[in-house]
């Protein structure tokens, strides 16, 4: 059953992610006109990125767990639980491979600590 979930999902989020980034742009930039906020777009392209970042996290584990860290570090995959907070664990314990301390330093470099302040204590 989780096979068809996903193609379906896949299928559905190709065709309505675009129509909605679009819809977001619509009601921002024509709707809302008189009281367009950056700040208001802003947040949800975070909000976007983070979805974004979470599945990622779990559509690529196998790979991130190979490539990014070493055995026994902290794994990669858990839903909710984004690739910034898996780095920033591995970051925190030095079981981050050569290759996943360049894509923390990367990430940190963009945003201070990036990887250490996303560390999701509750996942």
């Amino acid at each position: 059953m989780g096979t068809a979930l996903a193609i379906v999902a896949l299928l559905l989020s190709a065709i309505l992610f675009p129509l909605g980034l679009l819809m977001t742009f619509f009601i921002n930039l024509y709707k809302r006109r008189w009281r367009f906020s950056f700040n208001r777009l802003d947040q949800q392209f975070l909000s976007i990125a983070t979805s974004i970042d979470a599945s990622g996290n779990v559509v690529c584990k196998d790979l991130f767990n190979l490539i990014l860290i070493k055995k026994g570090g902290y794994q990669f995959g858990k839903r909710k639980e984004t690739i910034s907070s898996v780095l920033g664990k591995n970051q925190r314990d030095g079981t981050l491979t050569k290759l996943g301390k360049k894509v923390a330093f990367i990430l940190d470099e963009m945003d201070d600590e990036h990887c250490f302040k996303s560390i999701d204590v509750l996942v």
